[in-house]
C-alpha cells in the first residue's frame, strides 16, 4: 500500500515537471507576439509577396534624353497638395504623354484639409484607374502620402496689413520663413524618397495650383535634355475694375548678383538669404521679368535658383513646373531643410545640384499658369522689378 502511494506521488511529480518544462520552452523559445492591429501597421505586405522575392534593376539602362517620348522614358509627376483645385486635375488629364509611362505621387496635409483632398483624389482616381478606364487609360502607378508634420504658421506670418495704400509686410513674416520652408523641404523630400522608383527617368514637380500648361508639357520640357529646367509661372486675375489681367508669379527663379553673393558672404552659417524682402534686397535678375512673347518659347537661360515662392502670403507657397532628371535626385540633390550655402528648399536644391556638377536652366517664354485670382487685396498689388531696385516697392493700384 505504501509502495502504491509512492508510485502515485512520483507520477504526479513527473506530470508537473513536464508541464513546467513545456511552459518554460514556450515562454523563452517562441517569438514574441504583438497586440498591434493590422490597421495600425504602417506597412502590411501582401500574402502574394510574403515569400521574400528578389527584384533586380540595372540603373545603367535608365536613360533621360531629349527624345523621351520616342524612347518611352518613364516620368514621375510629384504634387504636394495643400489645397485642391479641380482645374489642376483637368489639366493633368489633358497631358498628351502616355499615361502608362507616368507615375503619380501626392502628399497631403495631416489635418482635416488632408481628409478633403484624399476624398477628392479617391473619386477622381476611381474614374481613371478603375477597370472601365473611361477617361482614356490608366496611370502606371499612383502613390498618396499623408504628412506626419504640420507646416508652421503664425498669425504674424499670415497677416499682411494695408495702410495708406501701401502694403506693409510684417517683419515677423521673414522670421518665420526659415521654419516654414524647412518643413516644406521635409514634405518634398518625403514625397520624393518614397516614390522615386528604379524605372523613373524624369521627375516633374507640378504643384497643385498649376492649372494651365501646354498639353505637351512633358515632351516640351524633356526635349531640352537639361539636368534641371523650370517653366515661367504667371497668374491670370481680374482687377478691381473687372478687367482680365496677368501678372508674374515666379520670383525664385533667378540669376545671382554681386550684391546677393556679398550678402551671403557676410552671413553666419545658420542664416538664410530669402528673395523678395526689403530687409535683404538682392538685386538678382528674375526670370519672371525676362518674358517676351515675341521670342521663341523654347529659349533657355541658365539660372542659379529655381522654384517659386511668394513670401507675402502663407497660403500661396510653391507654384512651379520643374523638370529634373532622376539621376540628379539619385545623386543626392534634394530639398535641404537646413541652410545650405544660406539657401533653403527649392533654392537650396538648385545650389546642391550645382555643387554636384549639374546645371539649372529656365524657360522665360514658356508659360504655365496658376489658379485664377479674384479681385481682392491680394490681386491688386504690383511689384517692381527686384533686379532694378534697391528695395521691394509694393503698392496698391
Amino acid at each position: 500500500m505504501k509502495s502504491k502511494k509512492k508510485t502515485n506521488n512520483n507520477l504526479i511529480t513527473i506530470i508537473l515537471s513536464s508541464i513546467l518544462t513545456i511552459a518554460f520552452l514556450w515562454f523563452f523559445l517562441l517569438p514574441p507576439t504583438t497586440t498591434r492591429s493590422a490597421r495600425q501597421r504602417p506597412f502590411q505586405p501582401s500574402r502574394r509577396n510574403s515569400g521574400g522575392s528578389i527584384t533586380r534593376f540595372d540603373l545603367r539602362n535608365i536613360t533621360a534624353t531629349g527624345h523621351a517620348l520616342q524612347n518611352r522614358e518613364r516620368v514621375l509627376i510629384l504634387t504636394p497638395v495643400a489645397r485642391w483645385y479641380d482645374e489642376y486635375w483637368t489639366n493633368l488629364l489633358k497631358l498628351t504623354y502616355p499615361r502608362e509611362l507616368i507615375d503619380l505621387g501626392f502628399i497631403v496635409p495631416k489635418g482635416p484639409e488632408g481628409d478633403q483632398v484624399i476624398e477628392k483624389l479617391r473619386v477622381r482616381l476611381r474614374d481613371v484607374q478603375g477597370k472601365t478606364g473611361i477617361l482614356g487609360g490608366k496611370f502606371n502607378h499612383v502613390t498618396i502620402l499623408r504628412q506626419d508634420v504640420e507646416v508652421p504658421t503664425t498669425q504674424d506670418e499670415k497677416g499682411t496689413r494695408f495702410s495708406n495704400a501701401v502694403l506693409m509686410i510684417d517683419r515677423h513674416a521673414l522670421e518665420h520663413q526659415k521654419a516654414r520652408r524647412a518643413t516644406l523641404s521635409v514634405t518634398r523630400n518625403s514625397l520624393l524618397l518614397t516614390t522615386l522608383a528604379p524605372h523613373i527617368a524624369w521627375v516633374l514637380w507640378l504643384d497643385a495650383d498649376i492649372i494651365e500648361t501646354p498639353h505637351s508639357l512633358i515632351q516640351d520640357m524633356t526635349r531640352h535634355d537639361r539636368d534641371i529646367i523650370v517653366a515661367n509661372a504667371y497668374q491670370r486675375y481680374t482687377d478691381e475694375n473687372g478687367q482680365p489681367q496677368e501678372r508674374a508669379y515666379d520670383f525664385n527663379s533667378w540669376i545671382d548678383s554681386e550684391t546677393s553673393e556679398a550678402l551671403a558672404a557676410g552671413m553666419d552659417d545658420e542664416d538664410v538669404l530669402f528673395e523678395g524682402y526689403a530687409e535683404m534686397a538682392t538685386y538678382r535678375s528674375l526670370m519672371a521679368y525676362i518674358r517676351n512673347d515675341e521670342r521663341d518659347k523654347h529659349e533657355e537661360i541658365q539660372l542659379d535658383g529655381v522654384g517659386t515662392y511668394l513670401p507675402f502670403y502663407a497660403e500661396l507657397t510653391h507654384s512651379t513646373a520643374l523638370m529634373v532628371k532622376s539621376a540628379v535626385h539619385r545623386d543626392g540633390a534634394t530639398f535641404p531643410p537646413f541652410p545650405f550655402y544660406h539657401l533653403l528648399e527649392s533654392e537650396g536644391f538648385a545650389k546642391m545640384a550645382r555643387r554636384l556638377g549639374y546645371t539649372c536652366w529656365g524657360l522665360p517664354q514658356y508659360i504655365v499658369r496658376l489658379s485664377k485670382c479674384i479681385a481682392d487685396s491680394r490681386c491688386t498689388i504690383t511689384m517692381s522689378k527686384f533686379a532694378s531696385v534697391s528695395s521691394m516697392d509694393i503698392a496698391l493700384r
